[in-house]
């Protein structure tokens, strides 16, 4: 592994950790509703963009959600500012990740077809 891949994936683990914070104790967006939960971060070599993954979960309407994170961006871009020490602030790009709901539909079937044998 490069140098510069392993620095890269410390920063997307400490921005994930500080993102996953920030959605839980601090973003007061009424259009956010439901479970978030950060499951990855990849910053960009250039440290221009970090594109960040949510999967949400119990959510009233999922597209008025991500609409909220978007809305609050700007917020959650300073508060990062202030916690994780990098010369630029990456812009955030937010991300439905939905490898959970994935997998728990591929949970039920296969629980299908258990019943059915």
């Amino acid at each position: 592994m490069a140098k510069n891949e392993a620095r890269l994936n410390r920063i997307n683990e400490e921005l994930r950790k500080e993102l996953s914070s920030i959605l839980a104790y601090e973003l007061k967006n009424p259009n956010i509703t439901g479970m978030l939960s950060v499951t990855k971060v990849k910053i960009t070599p250039d440290f221009k963009y970090a594109k960040v993954y949510v999967s949400i979960l119990n959510s009233k309407n999922i597209e008025k959600t991500m609409e909220g994170l978007k809305e609050s961006a700007g917020f959650i871009r300073s508060r990062i500012a202030k916690e994780v020490n990098l010369r630029i602030t990456p812009e955030l790009v937010f991300e439905i990740d939905d490898s959970l709901e994935y997998g728990a539909r591929i949970d039920n079937i296969l629980n299908d077809l258990k019943k059915g044998e």
